[in-house]
């Protein structure tokens, strides 16, 4: 495209009613047009809790000004892709213009490059913008924008300028609720102050208490929802009792500070944020009057036969239509002594698979959708127990026939011919395919002759049987919080500490970590075996078989004899370990199943039967 058409494309002076007409620039420029003139990322700052995310500043023109500005997290994938390069056009579909520590800065939350208009040098002379005098008192992610701290400690004031939240909203004036700047929550960090959030509660936990030796309360946490991200906030003991019955599932709030903003703690929450909120006494809640302009529940689908490519332990959102419900039954945690209810739910999509999804507790006693829903689940838990399942966590959400593009459409397929189709499921044999990576079936000795592992990781099938298991540390006294497995210590006083979730258990959750030797007709190998896979062996639970270890050992014994001479389907991970001093090839077991004889024979006829033709 010739520069004279990218330069007619700019809107000039888009910049100067961004930041000193906020009422008025969406009528004048309801989608500014601007060229990128500068990309560089910003260093990451390290805090306890790890690196935060990567930053990157732009500089846009609009011909006459440029200003500094900001790419909100969900928006750096235009310079992951390649998409955004060094004078690019973009559009700028959704922004947050603030002034922060007396500099204009314009963050970026969602736009589009115009590719069709091409790159070019830079257009026109722009000059640096300035607006109408305004002081400020943020900074983002932890610094300020521009590296450097003021030289003042006395604090500096804030006034908003202007937001447009995409979808078509417009701008209404300054953007402050009372005295306080509307921050969109991709902005808030521990150096931020004075702000309000407007976001929906789009899932909300039962009130849980907690009885220690130091004393005991309660806490409730909630999921913040705006069109810039997610944060999760918790309120302990009197805030808990505050605000629990206020904020509503679905509902849209103002939230403002005082709310201390802290490191997330990843162990309680599968949110992509590093920070989370921690509800302080005088902390304002107001219902919003408008429910409309933030937006629902936020999913990022993966379809049912990608799962073959979602690593064990992984959170995602899937959406399905129900194919059976089962009933409740009840396990009892061997950590605590408390039963827990459990459902068994198997949902399939257009992908012709289908998966086992098990949701817990009240979620569970009160599951009434019908067979056929379309139902909608936002932070389940990949296990490849089995092939591959999933476990609703107390953090997630489900919802029953949603209204969103993703289930009508299944809907819609559902009734026009899903109905009477046959549905796969993920076994052990075709995991991985869905990555393009299909794992070769191997035999022992061409594991062996090809030195698999030896320089990059790699994966294989194997159809092997069990000859030996080693019963000396066949399991680990690990951490029962949800998602932790660490190993805890024996404390000598009858508890058992997790350093991870700084927490004392009245018991361990044993976990199997276990070496196996497998045999087939070429040869035999030793294979290293975790929780799941130890379970599908053994037949039984690490704690169980514990429990047997301390008061029968003979009977342990014969267990183990009779796991031998069992045939699976192992999917394998061949990768250098260090060992001491020494280096060699560990083989360890992602996922296992039992042979399916049926199956297998039929895959035998099929391979004559081309051999044949």
């Amino acid at each position: 495209m010739s520069l004279a058409a990218a330069q007619q494309a700019i809107t000039q002076g888009a910049l100067d009613a961004i930041f000193n007409d906020p009422e008025n620039v969406e009528k004048t420029f309801p989608v500014p047009v601007l060229q990128c003139l500068q990309i560089k990322p910003l260093a990451a700052q390290q805090t306890p809790g790890g690196a935060q995310p990567e930053r990157y500043r732009v500089v846009l023109s609009d011909v006459q000004n440029y200003v500094q500005c900001m790419l909100a997290t969900q928006a750096n994938r235009v310079i992951h892709e390649n998409i955004l390069v060094r004078g690019s056009i973009v559009r700028i579909k959704s922004y947050q213009a603030n002034a922060v520590k007396g500099k204009n800065i314009l963050i970026i939350l969602d736009l589009d490059v115009a590719t069709e208009l091409g790159t070019h040098d830079r257009i026109g002379e722009p000059a640096a913008f300035e607006a109408k005098p305004a002081v400020t008192n943020n900074t983002l992610g932890g610094s300020s924008f521009y590296g450097a701290k003021t030289e003042s400690s006395a604090p500096v004031k804030s006034e908003p300028m202007s937001s447009r939240m995409g979808g078509g909203s417009t701008s209404v004036g300054p953007n402050s609720h009372g005295n306080n700047v509307i921050y969109p929550i991709e902005a808030l960090s521990p150096y931020a102050h004075k702000w309000t959030i407007k976001a929906r509660v789009s899932q909300k936990s039962e009130i849980k208490t907690w009885h220690k030796a130091s004393g005991e309360g309660k806490l409730f946490s909630v999921n913040l929802l705006d069109e810039s991200g997610e944060i999760k906030a918790t309120g302990f003991n009197e805030q808990c009792d505050q605000l629990y019955d206020i904020l509503q599932e679905g509902q849209v709030y103002y939230i403002s500070s005082p709310c201390k903003v802290d490191l997330a703690r990843k162990q309680w929450s599968t949110l992509p944020n590093d920070y989370e909120l921690v509800f302080q006494s005088g902390t304002l809640v107001e219902k919003a009057e408008d429910q409309t302009s933030v937006p629902q529940v936020r999913f990022n689908f993966v379809n049912v036969q990608e799962l073959q490519s979602v690593e064990k332990d992984a959170t995602i959102d899937i959406v399905g239509i129900l194919k059976d419900v089962g009933d409740v039954s009840q396990i009892i945690s061997k950590s605590t002594g408390k039963p827990y209810d459990k459902r068994e739910l198997s949902i399939v999509d257009d992908s012709q698979y289908m998966v086992r999804v098990t949701i817990w507790g009240k979620t569970a006693t009160t599951f009434t959708a019908q067979p056929e829903s379309v139902i909608a689940f936002k932070g389940v838990k990949v296990s490849d127990f089995g092939g591959r399942s999933l476990s609703l966590l107390q953090s997630g959400t489900m919802t029953v026939d949603p209204d969103i593009e993703e289930a009508h459409r299944l809907k819609g397929w559902f009734d026009s011919q899903g109905r009477t189709d046959n549905f796969n499921t993920h076994t052990a044999s075709n995991l991985g395919a869905a990555t393009g990576r299909q794992d070769q079936t191997k035999v022992i000795s061409q594991v062996k002759d090809e030195n698999l592992g030896m320089d990059t990781t790699e994966y294989f099938a194997l159809k092997a049987t069990v000859v030996y298991i080693k019963q000396e540390n066949f399991a680990y006294p690990a951490c029962s919080n949800e998602g932790c497995n660490k190993k805890v210590i024996d404390q000598g006083d009858g508890t058992w500490r997790c350093e991870k979730c700084d927490i004392a258990h009245a018991r361990p959750q044993y976990r199997y970590i276990m070496s196996v030797n497998v045999n087939d007709h070429t040869g035999q190998m030793w294979l290293s075996c975790f929780d799941d896979v130890g379970r599908s062996i053994m037949g039984m639970s690490a704690d169980e078989l514990m429990e047997l270890k301390e008061n029968d050992e003979d009977r342990v014994s014969a267990i183990f004899e009779g796991a031998n001479c069992a045939k699976f389907s192992f999917r394998c991970r061949a990768k250098m370990d260090n060992y001491g001093e020494n280096q060699r090839v560990r083989y360890q077991v992602m996922s296992a199943a039992p042979i399916d004889f049926k199956a297998e024979a039929l895959k035998l006829a099929d391979m004559i039967k081309q051999l044949s033709t």
